[in-house]
């Protein structure tokens, strides 16, 4: 028996390095076929990466579309009321040079259009003049523009030379024989507030070469909006 046991425990090194080669290779294809399955969800997932990522692409790109034709489509809107605004001022001008009853003779101010923008205190504007009688000799002068309002608690008139860079320090010239709008060509121009300023009215005053008395004409800006 004594012999035996040395001899069994020979035979039983080779049994064990058998068995725990193969329990190794075991747990090595295990581990194998999980790293296979996760490269295939890799993959997958990378594919579906990809489409999304063209999926938002495309996406973006007609957003950016829609809003590219949305701003044409409000700037079309705007320029086609701009017209409209200009055609229906010049025909009620026609109307009043034409009108056979009309007695007042001379310059008139007509409008003082203004219109909102998306900066709560940027406005643009027009002026549109015209006058009255059969006399075709153009009328020439300088139109000055106030507006009037309250700021921190106390009035304050403002020239509109100080409240636009397109207005000049000694007024809006004009010359025409039957109407005239300011800006000319259906444009508008642009005025900014100052902080704080609440603006009451706008105030007009003409003078025409040749005149000795002004012309004025007052338009309460809650009118005007």
């Amino acid at each position: 028996m004594r012999r035996l046991a040395p001899l069994a425990l020979l035979l039983a090194l080779p049994a064990a390095f058998y068995a725990g080669h193969w329990q190794s290779q075991r747990q090595l294809a295990v581990r194998l076929e999980q790293a296979r399955v996760q490269a295939e969800q890799l993959q997958l997932r990378t594919v579906e990466l990809e489409q999304l990522r063209r999926q938002l692409a495309v996406m973006e790109s007609g957003e950016q579309l829609a809003r590219q034709a949305g701003e044409q489509n409000r700037q079309t809107i705007k320029l086609l009321e701009e017209q409209v605004f200009q055609l229906q001022q010049e025909l009620a001008t026609y109307k009043e040079v034409l009108a056979p009853d009309s007695r007042r003779e001379g310059l008139r101010i007509r409008a003082f259009q203004l219109q909102s923008t998306d900066d709560p205190r940027r406005f643009r504007f027009q002026i549109l003049l015209s006058r009255v009688g059969p006399d075709e000799r153009p009328l020439e002068g300088t139109l000055l523009v106030e507006l009037r309002g309250r700021q921190g608690g106390r009035s304050r008139n403002l020239p509109l030379t100080t409240l636009a860079e397109t207005v000049p320090a000694e007024g809006l010239p004009f010359a025409f024989r039957h109407f005239q709008a300011i800006p000319e060509g259906g444009q508008f121009a642009e005025l900014v507030l100052p902080e704080g300023f609440e603006p009451l009215e706008v105030r007009l005053r003409a003078r025409v070469k040749g005149q000795r008395l002004p012309l004025e004409r007052s338009f309460r800006w809650a009118e005007l909006q």
